[in-house]
């Protein structure tokens, strides 16, 4: 893995590109969505995460670009991952919330990465208010998620208008 920032306070998350994605990282990133999930989706019944837990490390493995937030023992405290201008995900265990991992996971794949534009989940209202505080727009909305559920999905830009109702 290549470490993005070099530069930060001691004992700071580490932000780092996984080239390699091997089961063991994998497992332990599964691990960190699953916690994520359950502290920030109510939304959804033990049902609904089970199932989509199964796409999980698939998606994880596919992603075009993926970055690791390891705490200082070495331990995932969260990722990103970037599917060429779109965030295609980012999870933080609970632990990790409400320092400012996301905002950095946020920060470099914009910065770093082109990412302009991504899609939240309409029913966790924490992660919409956290990308709209970091300057993202709701641009359109979808009545179920990318499985089709009945899970609307809100679809925004970095710095766009909320597009008119068709």
């Amino acid at each position: 893995m290549g470490v993005l920032e070099t530069e930060r306070a001691s004992g700071a998350p580490v932000l780092e590109v996984a080239r390699d994605r091997p089961a063991s990282l994998v497992g332990e990133l599964v691990a960190a969505w699953e916690a994520s999930v359950r502290a920030t989706h109510a939304f959804l019944g033990e049902d609904n995460i089970r199932r989509i837990a199964g796409y999980v490390p698939d998606a994880i493995s596919s992603v075009e670009t993926l970055i690791v937030a390891r705490g200082a023992g070495g331990e995932a405290l969260g990722f990103g991952g970037i599917d060429g201008d779109e965030l295609a995900m980012l999870f933080l265990r609970p632990e990790a919330r409400g320092a400012g991992l996301g905002r950095r996971l946020l920060r470099v794949a914009v910065e770093g990465y082109g990412v302009v534009r991504l899609d939240v989940n309409e029913q966790n209202d924490q992660a919409v208010g956290f990308y709209g505080h970091c300057g993202f727009k709701v641009v359109g909305r979808s009545a179920v998620d990318g499985m089709g559920d009945p899970f609307p999905l809100l679809h925004m830009r970095l710095g766009e208008d909320e597009e008119s109702p068709a």
